[in-house]
């Protein structure tokens, strides 16, 4: 009886030895007690890194008729550090920025030494490209030494771009999208009123109008 036991209780003792090793070998195997990720997600969910998809807000052109250059100036306080705005200004550790809208972007003050991420990046500071700088410099001209983040809000850009022009003026604004869709629309509207009647109702007008020929002659 007790030799009987004793086997049966080796066996089962080997069993589960034997269970115990295969479970730490074939988790060191295939990394168990390790974490795993994938290295590509499975699918990519359509505007997920941009936040949900802002609206955008107004155009450029609404932005500047509604601009405040006494507001600009104000925004302007965190440039005056690097730059200077009046008619003759020295440059500092940025260009004198007087009459610059309209001139050829990284060209405008002579003898400053600019970038030549912003010298060689062509064009005018006409208002869209000022807009694009002030809200994103390193975005604009990648490789620009100026250090300044940008101006996140449209309504702050469209208020320096104001106090920009009141010091050296510049070409006139763009004109705001809305309007012009304002009078696309009232010239729709315009053509609809004074449209040309069809030509069924112009026969129409027309039998109503005139007489009748009938075939009796007329009479003596």
């Amino acid at each position: 009886m007790d030799d009987r036991f004793n086997t049966a209780a080796g066996w089962v003792l080997f069993a589960g030895i034997v269970a115990l090793g295969s479970s730490i070998v074939s988790g060191m195997y295939f990394g168990a007690d390790k974490e795993h990720h994938l290295e590509e997600p499975g699918f990519f969910i359509e505007g997920e890194a941009e936040g949900g998809g802002e609206q955008a807000g107004p155009d450029l052109g609404t932005l500047l008729a509604a601009a405040d250059a006494g507001a600009g100036e104000k925004v302007f306080a965190k440039c005056i550090a690097c730059h200077t705005i009046n008619a003759g200004g020295a440059a500092g550790i940025g260009p004198n920025l007087n009459a610059i809208i309209g001139k050829p972007i990284g060209k405008h003050a002579a003898g400053f030494a600019y970038s030549s991420a912003l010298s060689g990046h062509g064009g005018n500071w006409d208002y869209a490209n000022m807009d694009a700088w002030l809200a994103n410099p390193r975005g604009f001209a990648n490789g620009t030494k100026m250090s300044f983040a940008g101006l996140s809000k449209p309504e702050d850009r469209a208020n320096v771009i104001a106090y920009l022009k009141a010091n050296g003026g510049g070409p006139e604004y763009p004109a705001p999208v809305v309007a012009e869709a304002d009078e696309v629309l009232e010239a729709e509207a315009a053509t609809v009123e004074g449209e040309a009647p069809s030509e069924a109702e112009a026969a129409g007008a027309m039998s109503a109008d005139e007489p009748v020929a009938t075939e009796q002659g007329a009479t003596p």
